[in-house]
């Protein structure tokens, strides 16, 4: 693709790859606490959680799961996130497809956070 000269732009190599990666990764953890409520609460619900699955897991195993699944919820929110934008972006007119694809990525979120109160149940309880 040129750039704002005409020249063909070369794709980034190498460790500029890399920092040009981060940077777009920031941008969206970025975007996602500005404009996504449900990320920012389960955002929230990770900054307590995270400690305390790290102080109620014994050893290295039940801490990383405790602390594994609530990384999962907000995996899984940010692509979720990411579906409904495509989606809003394609148009406002509702559309079955556009809603179906909606609500897979709800209940993406749903089972992650099922996870989390299966795992916490069963390695607390």
């Amino acid at each position: 693709m040129p750039d704002s000269d005409g020249h063909a732009s070369v794709p980034a190599t190498g460790l500029t790859r890399i920092i040009n990666a981060a940077g777009y990764s920031w941008a969206g953890f970025c975007a996602a606490m500005r404009h996504e409520a449900a990320f920012r609460q389960e955002l929230f619900l990770f900054v307590i959680m995270a400690p305390l699955g790290y102080w109620f897991g014994d050893g290295a195993i039940e801490r990383v799961l405790l602390i594994g699944s609530l990384f999962v919820v907000l995996i899984v929110e940010l692509l979720n996130s990411g579906i409904e934008a495509v989606v809003d972006r394609i148009g406002s007119e509702h559309h079955i497809l556009s809603g179906r694809a909606k609500d897979l990525g709800s209940a993406a979120v749903f089972l992650s956070l099922a996870l989390v109160v299966l795992t916490w149940v069963l390695i607390l309880f």
